[in-house]
């Protein structure tokens, strides 16, 4: 299991994702499922992954593969012109290396599923995320889902539909996600440190804003506690209840 998100704001979008995977309680790995592509002063796509890993990796290895090789460029996510054409390519992508397993049967295509969050921007146009689903299909955020997640979502949901405001900082933004992946990190195994985060910033094309969170991260460390002790002073303030 793992746990994904990738937020719109005003400013830009940020995404945040773990680094656990498993094959069941006694092959426990660690696996970076961020992963960004830049062409500088051009544009800037990031991709967060959630599902079988050997599907995602494969994915990944084929957008790569585009982007070097010359005579073998096309489709490259390097060089459509727009968000869309790339959210299609990956979704194309995605849904080829899924049906690859069609031979197999119903139920073995579905251990080979996994979702995708890509977002970015292309000099010219807006900041643009999607969400991609296994079949290859996708949905973009905008004002009534600003935000996706993937993986193991609904540890980590409850705050971020409270805190949410698209005009928010990119710091508190990071920091309204790091509750999120405390919350989800205490309540399932599956999730856990360390976590990427990746910040762009609109118009952007040249700064890379990106972090990870490792194991005892003081400032990580400091938001869950702070998280935590917040909420116990709340739930004392709130009004007794009396049989």
């Amino acid at each position: 299991m793992t746990y994904c998100v990738g937020m719109r704001l005003n400013k830009g979008l940020v995404f945040m994702s773990d680094t656990r995977t498993n094959a069941g309680v006694d092959d426990i790995s660690q696996v970076r499922k961020m992963r960004s592509w830049t062409v500088p002063g051009e544009r800037v796509i990031t991709l967060m992954s959630a599902g079988n890993l050997a599907t995602t990796q494969a994915v990944v290895s084929l957008l790569d593969e585009r982007t070097k090789a010359p005579a073998d460029r096309h489709p490259s996510i390097l060089e459509a012109p727009s968000m869309f054409q790339i959210a299609t390519i990956i979704g194309e992508t995605l849904r080829g290396v899924v049906m690859r397993h069609n031979d197999e049967g119903p139920a073995a295509e579905s251990l080979f599923r996994a979702s995708l969050i890509v977002g970015g921007q292309i000099k010219g146009s807006d900041p643009r995320l999607f969400l991609i689903y296994p079949e290859g299909n996708f949905i973009e955020a905008g004002e009534d889902n600003p935000f996706f997640q993937i993986g193991e979502t609904k540890y980590g949901r409850p705050i971020i539909v409270r805190s949410y405001d698209p005009a928010m900082s990119f710091e508190d933004a990071v920091k309204l996600l790091c509750v999120s992946f405390d919350s989800t990190i205490r309540a399932n195994a599956g999730v856990d440190l360390p976590i990427d985060l990746k910040v762009h910033e609109r118009d952007d094309f040249t700064t890379v804003r990106e972090r990870r969170f490792e194991r005892n991260d003081p400032y990580f460390e400091s938001v869950a506690d702070g998280w935590a002790e917040a909420l116990g002073i709340a739930l004392a303030e709130l009004p007794d209840f009396h049989f």
